[in-house]
């Protein structure tokens, strides 16, 4: 069976007394305790002080970014390895805003993978569409493709330690959502194509996040669909109040 996982993705938000606080107050109240596995996703100048206070506890560290590259003359960059060396467990990868604002491709985003997983981080793959596209009915192609391309040269031994979210851009930041049986029916897609390519075994061991305006009042629907495997959540997780309501569906 698959654990949950619910990962806080903070964005651009929370200075180093900020990221104190928050998480300081939720590992308070979580008690060492959880049902589903929490990973916390700062920017990368808090990536070092929130992994100190996750010492001895079960959360996970995750950065929302890498290159490809372990070192070299990539000004501004940040390196799987020095990712590695501050203690991050995981990386979201390809997220929209990354493809939207900075160029993010295909391409890029199956090179960070390979990058990723040559240090032993753990991906959070992020696929997704915009509207446009949705009523377009281009969801379906679109989704199976970027995944395809996310796993090109991925060896099967690393499918199990890779995490998928679904996030529908337009749902993404606005407050709008998809509807809970709609986000599985895509996430039910994104397994089987990963099955195709890898068994359908293999496919059932990965977990798929759904993300996109998931909030407290909508998350126990997302839960309760039978392909959702957690959440990957962008200002709900910025408050302890909200995040503990999520990570207690």
């Amino acid at each position: 069976m698959r654990k949950p996982i619910i990962a806080g993705n903070w964005k651009m938000n929370k200075t180093i007394p900020e990221a104190k606080q928050l998480v300081s107050g939720l590992v308070s109240k979580l008690a060492g305790k959880s049902e589903v596995e929490i990973v916390f996703c700062p920017p990368f100048t808090a990536l070092s002080t929130v992994k100190d206070l996750l010492k001895g506890t079960p959360y996970g560290l995750g950065a929302q970014d890498l290159y490809w590259k372990e070192k070299g003359a990539f000004t501004g960059e940040v390196s799987p390895l020095m990712l590695k060396d501050v203690g991050c467990d995981y990386v979201i990868i390809g997220h929209s805003e990354r493809r939207q604002y900075f160029g993010e491709t295909d391409v890029t985003v199956n090179q960070k993978v390979k990058a990723a997983l040559a240090v032993g981080i753990k991906p959070i793959i992020c696929v997704g569409e915009t509207l446009a596209q949705r009523e377009a009915g281009e969801t379906d192609a679109l989704i199976k493709g970027q995944t395809e391309k996310a796993f090109e040269g991925i060896e099967v031994s690393a499918i199990p330690t890779i995490v998928i979210a679904y996030e529908p851009i337009w749902a993404i930041g606005t407050g709008k959502s998809s509807s809970a049986s709609d986000a599985n029916q895509v996430i039910g897609l994104i397994r089987n194509t990963v099955a195709k390519l890898y068994g359908k075994e293999t496919a059932e061991q990965m977990r798929i996040q759904y993300g996109g305006s998931v909030k407290p009042e909508n998350i126990k629907e997302y839960m309760s669909q039978p392909e959702i495997d957690g959440a990957l959540v962008g200002g709900a997780s910025l408050e302890i109040d909200s995040f503990l309501k999520l990570i207690h569906y």
